[in-house]
């Protein structure tokens, strides 16, 4: 954003990017931004706790992922991609679709991947959230089963004051290709403003 002399941004992040997201507020400021959003985001902390009662991901289910990422990389990828775009069981998106995806899961490096499953579930944005007072789309799909709206996503929207909020029903955590259409429009829409 330096280097490119860049102003009156939005940062989109989607998934982890929502992370990132609220990280880059807490670290660099507002000055060069115009708003963000928040696409099926993983803030405010999904890692259930004693202080974070309210997070979708236990510490099991967390273990048991980075089990079957090492030592079942296909498998994994193949259960997972399936997860990230259905709603109770039903894929909401092409088995062409999905494949593509699985695709782009082998491109990671065997060594990182871990590494981004572990800071999955335990990076804690909750201080990070507060510190955003520019215009904030918070957009997220009711049938999440990744990034669960209502630890997630609802959390999310009730930490940053006067940000607005857009559920997709019937929508996965993938929403951003299963609900195409709906999520450009929320997105262009907020754009606008």
């Amino acid at each position: 954003m330096s280097e490119l002399d860049l102003h009156d941004v939005t940062l989109v992040g989607f998934s982890m990017g929502g992370g990132e997201v609220a990280r880059y507020v807490s670290k660099y400021g507002l000055d060069r931004l115009r708003s963000v959003v928040f696409a099926s985001a993983v803030t405010p902390y999904m890692m259930e706790g004693d202080d974070n009662r309210d997070g979708p991901l236990t510490e099991e289910q967390a273990e048991k992922m980075t089990a079957d990422l090492t030592n079942d990389r296909d498998g994994f990828f193949d259960h997972f991609t399936t997860q990230f775009f259905s709603v109770k069981g039903e894929l909401k998106v092409t088995e062409a679709q999905r494949q593509e995806a699985i695709e782009l899961c082998h491109q990671s490096d065997q060594k990182a991947a871990p590494k981004c499953m572990a800071s999955f579930g335990t990076e804690d944005f909750r201080d990070d959230l507060p510190q955003i007072t520019i215009p904030t789309l918070v957009i997220h799909g009711d049938g999440d089963a990744v990034v669960p709206f209502e630890g997630s996503g609802a959390r999310t929207h009730a930490a940053i004051a006067h940000s607005q909020l857009v559920v997709l029903a019937g929508a996965p955590h993938g929403c951003n290709v299963s609900h195409g259409e709906e999520f450009n429009a929320a997105l262009l829409g907020f754009l606008k403003v």
